[in-house]
C-alpha cells in the first residue's frame, strides 16, 4: 500500500513539474537569440536599454500581470519600456522569424482601453493599419494616427499596425501625398466648441498647423485631424493649416 502511494505521489509531482514548465517552453520555442529582461517594480514604469535597434518582441511573460504591447510595454530604438507590473523577456523582432506580421520590422498592437487615448512608441517614419481588432472603427485622423515616431489611438480603437511610408488612408488606400504646395492654406474653425469639417485638397500635401488662431490648444488627434479630402477641428480649435 505504501509503495503504491509513493508511486502515485512521484507521478503527481512529475506531472506538476511538467505543467509548470510547459508554458515557458512553448513561449521560447523557435527562439535562441539574445534576450533582455525588463521589470516594472512596484507597478512603476521602467525603461531598459537593449542591444538591438529593431522593434522588440515579447518572448516570455515572467509576471502574473499579463504584458500587453501598447498597454503596459512597448519599445523604441535601443530601448524597451514596461509599466503596471509587467515583467518579461524581450528579443529583437527581426531575429529568427519573430515579428508578428508581414513586412519588415513586423507589426505592433496599439489599443485604446476605456476609450482613452494611448501612445505606442515605434521607431518608424510612418504607420499603416493592418488589422482592426475593435468593434469601434479605426479611422486615421479621427481614432488613430501617427506623430513623432508614435502611434496614437483613441475612442476605443484597437488595431495592429505596420510600418508605412507616410501614405494617406489608414493602410488600405495605397495612395500617397502629392508634392507639397507652400502657397496652399486653409483656415478651419470649431465654432461653439462643435466639430467642423473643412475641405482639404490632399494633392497639395499633408496638412500641418501654420498658425493657431484660438486660445484652445490645437492637438492633432484630439482637437484636429484629417480624413480623405477633409480637415476636422473640435472643442474650440481654430487654426490656419498649410501643406508639407
Amino acid at each position: 500500500m505504501s509503495l503504491r502511494l509513493s508511486l502515485a505521489v512521484s507521478t503527481l509531482a512529475a506531472l506538476l513539474a511538467l505543467g509548470a514548465t510547459a508554458p515557458a517552453a512553448a513561449q521560447d520555442r523557435g527562439y535562441s537569440g539574445q534576450t533582455v529582461t525588463c521589470s516594472s517594480n512596484n507597478n512603476r514604469r521602467t525603461q531598459c536599454n537593449v542591444p538591438f535597434v529593431g522593434r522588440a518582441v515579447l518572448v516570455q511573460n515572467l509576471s502574473d500581470t499579463r504584458c500587453v504591447e501598447g498597454t503596459n510595454w512597448g519599445s523604441g530604438r535601443g530601448f524597451v519600456w514596461v509599466d503596471r507590473g509587467c515583467r518579461a523577456r524581450f528579443a529583437d523582432s527581426r531575429g529568427n522569424g519573430w515579428g508578428g506580421g508581414g513586412g519588415q520590422g513586423g507589426t505592433i498592437r496599439c489599443e485604446s482601453t476605456d476609450h482613452r487615448q494611448r501612445l505606442c512608441n515605434t521607431n518608424w517614419r510612418g504607420a499603416t493599419l493592418v488589422r482592426q481588432l475593435s468593434d469601434t472603427r479605426c479611422v486615421e485622423g479621427r481614432t488613430w494616427g501617427f506623430r513623432n515616431g508614435s502611434i496614437w489611438v483613441n475612442d476605443g480603437c484597437r488595431g495592429e499596425f505596420a510600418e508605412g511610408r507616410g501614405g494617406w488612408g489608414g493602410g488600405n488606400s495605397g495612395g500617397g501625398w502629392g508634392n507639397a504646395d507652400p502657397n496652399y492654406q486653409v483656415t478651419c474653425s470649431s465654432d461653439d466648441q462643435r466639430r467642423r469639417y473643412c475641405n482639404w485638397d490632399r494633392n497639395r500635401g499633408r496638412p500641418v498647423i501654420v498658425q493657431q488662431l484660438s486660445k484652445t490648444r490645437c492637438d492633432e488627434g484630439r482637437t484636429w485631424g484629417y480624413q480623405g479630402n477633409q480637415l476636422w477641428v473640435d472643442d474650440g480649435c481654430r487654426a490656419r493649416f498649410g501643406a508639407r
